[in-house]
């Protein structure tokens, strides 16, 4: 069996390789959806994914979605600094939800899916530290205008849940939804 990676993340990357797991990386470009509820919008995302990335025959393909919300709202990628120094302070000294979806399609047809979330706190952010993070660019193509695994974990004050879903890839969810996938690195 033959894992597709429907990703263009270089932490999903990453995080994959770090478990040893062999993988194809497929890139696709596909609408996402930006309002809702949270675990409905990264599991549809997840989905839509891994559809667009067709999966042949022997091939297991892999979407994820990460999607970062507070109450009322969901934050996405920031278009610009602007945006992300927007973004930042409204996090500030609160609590959020960042909600990885997860979709493995076959060939077949066959879909798994599912959602984890895990529940960030951001310090309180001086003005400076903003300034600080915002100038990085670190910012650049993340949900929520962080990236907890650099210089974004100066950011966080702490964290409830699955870290490696903040960092982009709920492995917990994904071992869940495929137990045999560790078999794949042996």
């Amino acid at each position: 069996m033959t894992l597709v990676l429907a990703s263009r993340s270089p932490q999903r990357r990453a995080i994959l390789q770090q478990l040893g797991v062999p993988f194809v990386e497929r890139a696709v470009d596909v609408r996402e959806e930006d309002a809702g509820a949270p675990e409905a919008v990264a599991g549809e995302n997840a989905l839509r994914k891994a559809l667009a990335a067709g999966a042949a025959e022997g091939e297991i393909v892999l979407g994820v979605d990460t999607v970062v919300a507070t109450e009322l709202e969901i934050w996405g990628k920031p278009r610009n600094a602007a945006a992300a120094a927007e973004t930042l302070p409204r996090l500030s000294g609160r609590t959020h939800r960042v909600v990885g979806g997860v979709a493995l399609v076959r060939a077949t047809g066959d879909v798994v899916a599912g959602t984890a979330t895990t529940q960030v706190t951001f310090r309180p952010l001086e003005d400076a530290l903003v300034e600080w993070y915002v100038g990085c660019g670190e910012w650049s193509g993340r949900a929520g205008g962080y990236a907890i695994q650099g210089r974004g974990a100066a950011l966080i004050e702490r964290i409830d849940g699955d870290y490696l879903n903040v960092v982009g890839l709920p492995v917990a969810t994904l071992i869940e939804l495929w137990p045999g996938l560790l078999d794949l690195a042996r």
